[in-house]
C-alpha cells in the first residue's frame, strides 16, 4: 500500500487549519522587535537554491553580525571559510533566500525570506569588518516576509539547556503583537506561553 502523500488536498486534510493569529503574523518589513532579534542573534542559517543544488549554510559572529541597513534591506557579510561559495553561486542563479535566526536561550527564532544580491561596495566592506578584515563579499537581502516560529521545536530539543534568554530579544508575545497589528495582548500572551507550550509539544 502506498502512504505517499501526493496532493494538497490530502495534505490539508491531515492538518488542522491554520489558525487567523498564525496567518496574520507575517510582515513584509523588518519592524522594530524584528531588528531587536536580528541584533541579538549572533548565529543564523541560509537557505538557497541553484543550477547545482540546494544548500543551506550556516553564517555567525557576534551579535548583530547581520546589519539592518533600512526596514527591508539586511547586510550579510561573508565571512571567511572554505570558498565553496554554494550561497553565493546559488545567488546569481536564483536571487530567492530565506534566513532562519537564533538566539541563545531563546525558543523563538525568526524567518526571514526575500531576495539578494552580491556586492563588493567598498563602504560596507569596511562597516562590516572584524578584527580589521573585511567580508569579500556582502549580501543584501531584500525581505519580503518576515516573522516570528513558535519555540516548540527549540524546547522539543532542549538546545539551549539552561542557558537564559537575553533580556533584550523581544518576546513572543511583543513580536506577534506588533506583526498583527496589535491582534493578541503582548503581556497576557507571554503569560500562558509556557504552558501551552508543555501541553502542545507532541
Amino acid at each position: 500500500m502506498n502512504h505517499d502523500i501526493t496532493t494538497p488536498e490530502a495534505l490539508a486534510a491531515l492538518y488542522a487549519p491554520t489558525r487567523d493569529l498564525v496567518r496574520a503574523k507575517v510582515t513584509d518589513r523588518i519592524d522594530a522587535t524584528a531588528a531587536a532579534f536580528i541584533a541579538a542573534s549572533p548565529f543564523c542559517i541560509l537557505a538557497t537554491a541553484g543550477a547545482r543544488g540546494m544548500h543551506a549554510t550556516p553564517r555567525g559572529d557576534g551579535p548583530g553580525f547581520c546589519a539592518m541597513l533600512d526596514d527591508k534591506t539586511l547586510a550579510l557579510p561573508d565571512r571567511r571559510g572554505n570558498n565553496r561559495i554554494d550561497a553565493l553561486r546559488d545567488v546569481l542563479d536564483d536571487p530567492r533566500v530565506a534566513l532562519l535566526f537564533l538566539v541563545p536561550g531563546a525558543g523563538e527564532t525568526l524567518r526571514v525570506t526575500g531576495t539578494a544580491r552580491l556586492t563588493t561596495d567598498p563602504g560596507l566592506r569596511a562597516r562590516l569588518a572584524m578584527r580589521g578584515v573585511e567580508p569579500v563579499t556582502v549580501m543584501l537581502i531584500t525581505a519580503e516576509q518576515v516573522f516570528m516560529q513558535c519555540p516548540r521545536a527549540l524546547v522539543r530539543s532542549a538546545l539551549w539547556g539552561q542557558k537564559v534568554r537575553p533580556v533584550a530579544v523581544p518576546t513572543a508575545g511583543e513580536m506577534l503583537a506588533a506583526h498583527t497589528g496589535g491582534m493578541i495582548d503582548a503581556a497576557e500572551y507571554d503569560a500562558g506561553a509556557e504552558e501551552r507550550v508543555a501541553q502542545n509539544l507532541y
